[in-house]
């Protein structure tokens, strides 16, 4: 599991904008001790993450966000359900859905407006196919 990777993922297709990661350094130079954050939208996602390296805080941190996300943890994003029901994540479907939406949008088309676009292609298929929420006034449909 890429926790990270995931949890990024996660974020775009809830149309919920990339997520950052805010890293503190805490203990001597023999014995360094990294605290991170995570925000989605400018709101903190999860509990955080510690750990003897920044890539191990960042693991533990994405694994608090997403639990937030799937409403086991008590930290929510602003706008999000806390009883939402999880999207599964299919990497090269929802990179296909990236390179289409990029295809097919008009020259003048923003950044944001392909990821949306994406998004859309991503919900619309997984509910097509039975992999996704059923619910209409999920955040997703928001997009």
């Amino acid at each position: 599991m890429n926790a990270k990777g995931d949890l990024i993922a996660r974020a775009l297709t809830l149309g919920l904008g990339a997520p950052t990661f805010e890293a503190e350094t805490h203990g001597p130079p023999h014995d360094r001790r990294f605290r991170v954050t995570v925000r989605v939208g400018g709101q903190v996602l999860g509990g955080g993450g510690e750990g003897r390296s920044k890539r191990d805080a960042e693991r533990v941190a994405s694994e608090s966000a997403l639990q937030a996300l799937d409403g086991t943890a008590p930290a929510t994003p602003h706008g999000a359900s806390p009883t939402q029901e999880r999207w599964p994540i299919y990497g090269a479907v929802l990179a296909g859905a990236l390179d289409a939406a990029l295809e097919f949008a008009p020259e003048d088309a923003t950044l944001d407006d392909v990821r949306v676009r994406a998004a859309r292609m991503y919900r619309d298929l997984l509910r097509d196919l039975g992999h996704g929420p059923d619910e209409l006034d999920s955040p997703g449909e928001a997009l």
